[in-house]
């Protein structure tokens, strides 16, 4: 009863109301909201606390930034199906705010536009260096065509391309990276409108970006079904002690997919782009696999530039095999739990 209670009162003031109209269409900065609702920082400050003592919101700070969701309240649910009615969203106000919405969404596109003209030769001239980026996608894609993915985490999401790639295939989708400018490019990639009824917005739904770093992941133990690592993990001054954290929150016959470069003399990675290392050999990840008692099952090689790409694919504790016919060995049996591959 007192839970009922604390909703009824929370959401007893026409601006928490509209808060959780907003919230439950998109995911919004602090300062994102005040402007919809042209409101002091403060002020909106109140409101969510309140919102958040009855479980409607919750707050997630991200840098100098703190965004505002959905809570964990079961009557969530409920409020959603009320929201939705034409009373509610044909209403002046919602109408109001909904357009000031779509300026929240234009900002933030326009903001990743100018980040990614300032940062396109940059990014441009590591990628010559190397086949085509759609190559690479296609064959981590085919390794992974028929894994379940369940909950997936993905480490250093960037401009969250491997959520957009592999997160209609998951469950869930945790997307981690340790530069809040990082995490805005990928919300405003990815982070629609959740009320939608299109595949973005499902993405978006079951998609939840985080500050965090792969040396440290704010993951419990066990926790996701697959991780990826894509074009990340030469930035590790100790690999071997991510993948131990990659182990620890991976649940038993999860899987592992590192995409990166194999071992190359480009010295001018290293001091102009902060490669911490010059990619990797087999034998080191293996290695570093067999150390975090992840089983490496598959491995690849993709030429076709002055630097070769690998991917490597492990399974915490031993499983069936991966896809016959891919071109590549697997060396450990497959578990039927997790894939039928």
């Amino acid at each position: 009863m007192d839970t009922i209670l604390d909703i009824f009162r929370a959401l007893a003031d026409p601006t928490r109301i509209r808060i959780m109209l907003l919230l439950l269409k998109m995911e919004l900065a602090v300062g994102e909201l005040a402007q919809i609702l042209e409101q002091s920082q403060p002020r909106i400050s109140r409101h969510i606390r309140i919102l958040d003592e009855a479980g409607l919101a919750e707050r997630r700070k991200e840098g100098s930034w703190v965004f505002l969701r959905p809570g964990q309240s079961a009557e969530l649910d409920i409020l959603r199906r009320l929201f939705r009615s034409d009373n509610v969203v044909s209403s002046q106000q919602a109408i109001d705010d909904e357009a000031k919405l779509a300026l929240v969404r234009q900002a933030r596109a326009e903001t990743a536009e100018r980040y990614f003209e300032a940062h396109a030769a940059e990014w441009d001239a590591i990628r010559s260096l190397h086949l085509p980026e759609d190559d690479v996608e296609q064959a981590m894609l085919a390794l992974l065509k028929d894994v379940n993915l369940g909950h997936m985490l993905d480490i250093g999401t960037g401009t969250g391309r491997m959520v957009e790639l592999f997160g209609p295939n998951s469950e869930k989708v945790t997307a981690l990276d340790k530069s809040p400018e990082m995490l805005r490019l990928a919300r405003a990639k990815i982070l629609g409108n959740e009320s939608d009824k299109t595949e973005q917005a499902a993405l978006a739904r079951k998609t939840e970006l985080r500050l965090g770093d792969f040396n440290h992941l704010p993951i419990d133990d066990g926790q996701v079904d697959s991780v990826l690592l894509h074009q990340v993990l030469h930035y590790a001054q100790h690999p071997e002690a991510v993948l131990t954290e990659v182990s620890r929150v991976l649940g038993d016959g999860g899987t592992v997919m590192i995409a990166d470069f194999a071992a190359h003399d480009r010295e001018e990675l290293r001091t102009a782009h902060a490669h911490a290392r010059l990619g990797f050999s087999d034998d080191s990840m293996k290695s570093w696999f067999a150390a975090s008692h992840i089983d490496m099952v598959q491995s690849r090689t993709l030429d076709g530039g002055e630097l070769t790409v690998k991917i490597w694919v492990g399974r915490k504790s031993g499983l069936s095999r991966i896809q016959a016919g891919s071109g590549i060995t697997p060396s450990t049996p497959l578990s039927p739990k997790r894939a039928s591959l």
